[in-house]
């Protein structure tokens, strides 16, 4: 699945992305802010994430510049033990406070909503403000709740503030903000 945005273009990961992908997350700065990313992370981790299989009514999408393919993070919409769905990203420092993390999830959550998702849940690391700051410009509203999730890159459990989205009723608002 593809989705173009005004300047991204969000595709599926091949196995030959590994080392754009590698080149991007391969930062203590990026992967600290992420659970499941190991540190170090390392060229056989970001082998094994391009090869692993996907679900497609949970896709994980490379972020990609449209006007030159330059990779500039990844996005996906992962399951929950609930049962709803996750949406999860990074975005690749040198790419950092230029709207590029809100414009993909505005992407992927149009995708989500086309999967026939209905509600999505986020979070983010209490230390990593400014995901907080894009989680509300996607139309996210706080749970109230902090919970302590495991970090594999911090190598232990860290606060994470809750976020929700109700896309049914949400995401046209949104939509019409952006």
């Amino acid at each position: 699945m593809f989705h173009r945005s005004e300047r991204l273009l969000l595709r599926p990961i091949w196995p030959e992305d590994w080392q754009s992908v590698f080149k991007g997350i391969a930062d203590e700065g990026v992967v600290r802010n992420l659970a499941r990313a190991p540190w170090p992370y390392r060229e056989q981790d970001a082998r094994n994430f391009v090869q692993s299989s996907i679900d497609p009514l949970f896709p994980r999408f490379l972020i990609t510049r449209a006007k030159d393919a330059v990779t500039i993070g990844c996005i996906g919409i992962d399951p929950m033990e609930t049962g709803e769905v996750e949406l999860g990203y990074w975005i690749a420092r040198p790419y950092w406070r230029q709207g590029f993390a809100t414009e993909a999830g505005r992407a992927a959550l149009k995708v989500a909503a086309a999967l026939g998702h209905k509600h999505v849940h986020a979070s983010h690391f209490l230390d990593n403000p400014a995901s907080g700051k894009v989680l509300r410009k996607l139309g996210f509203a706080s749970t109230g709740r902090v919970l302590q999730r495991h970090s594999c890159g911090r190598g232990a459990k860290a606060p994470v503030a809750e976020y929700a989205l109700d896309l049914e009723s949400d995401l046209a608002e949104v939509m019409r903000a952006a």
